[in-house]
């Protein structure tokens, strides 16, 4: 300190010392040295040794993104596709097997394209109307939901405390609950979910069911009569060997599929199941197609055709 006195009386400037740069690291042992003899890397500090097991690991500068579950389709879609599919699988083969009896290939294209194109009306407008019976049937419960919360609170209070019952709630928390959603903006949907197990269909309900169901059946209607357009008009046994072939794969599949999306494509078991499936769907169109060519034969043998 006296040479800086000295120094600032002779020269007459201010000389501060600057600090010492602190370490941003800590070492919880100064006493042991950095470097050993043998080996000239530094030693970690014993909080590395010990104690924080994160920062033994490197951390990812960026959050983790979740895996997209990527494009599904909607279940009833996929409802409405088997019904389509598994009458346009069955009645058209079924049908064409019998008209194939009548020794005609004209006759088979002509009655299962009639029969195509009726089916898939029939069956896109019962599901339309189906649809829009599901509709309205939600509207008039909805309707009464909505006048029993406005007429009658104790037995809404009632019913919201029904739907906690299997929760085994303890009765406090409970009322704090009901007493919440009783205010809610909400309670109406609330009660129509969880009570009624009712969700308010989409608007274009009727219309998706109804184009499905036509579709799905009119494509599987046509795989029967796709082998007939290829043979000659005498030929009708040969188309119809063909169409059996194409149909016992066709419903094997389908039934193997429809199955499989169920109990699950891995496993002997789930596997098992499905060839079951199948099994099962083809002797149905088997059985189906069966029935349709004996009484075709047998009424012409009694026509004399």
């Amino acid at each position: 300190m006296s040479l800086v006195a000295l120094k600032n009386l002779f020269y007459g400037k201010t000389i501060t010392p600057l600090p010492r740069p602190r370490s941003n690291t800590s070492w919880t042992n100064a006493s042991e040295p950095l470097l050993s003899p043998t080996d000239r890397s530094p030693r970690p500090p014993e909080s590395f040794k010990h104690g924080d097991l994160e920062s033994q690991h490197p951390i990812s500068s960026q959050p983790s993104k979740p895996k997209s579950k990527g494009f599904r389709i909607d279940a009833r879609v996929i409802s409405d596709a088997t019904i389509g599919l598994s009458d346009g699988l069955t009645v058209p083969f079924a049908l064409t097997a019998g008209l194939s009896a009548l020794g005609n290939t004209k006759f088979v294209i002509y009655g299962g394209f009639a029969e195509l194109i009726a089916g898939a009306i029939s069956m896109g407008v019962g599901g339309y109307l189906g649809a829009k019976s599901e509709s309205a049937s939600y509207k008039a419960q909805k309707e009464e939901v909505q006048l029993l919360v406005a007429t009658d609170p104790h037995a809404v209070t009632t019913t919201l405390t029904q739907i906690f019952v299997p929760y085994n709630i303890p009765s406090r928390p409970l009322s704090e609950i009901t007493a919440s959603l009783s205010q809610s903006p909400h309670l109406v949907d609330f009660i129509m979910k969880f009570s009624h197990c009712l969700e308010e269909p989409a608007s274009s309900r009727a219309f998706t069911s109804a184009a499905t169901i036509a579709l799905a059946y009119f494509l599987g209607g046509l795989l029967p009569l796709i082998p007939y357009f290829f043979v000659g008009v005498d030929q009708v046994y040969r188309g119809l060997y063909i169409s059996i072939g194409v149909m016992v794969t066709a419903l094997f599949a389908f039934g193997y599929g429809k199955t499989c999306a169920v109990v699950g494509w891995e496993g002997r078991r789930n596997v098992r199941e499905g060839c079951w499936g199948g099994v099962q769907m083809v002797f149905v169109g088997s059985v189906a197609a069966g029935a349709a060519m004996g009484l075709v034969r047998g009424f012409s043998r009694e026509d004399g055709v």
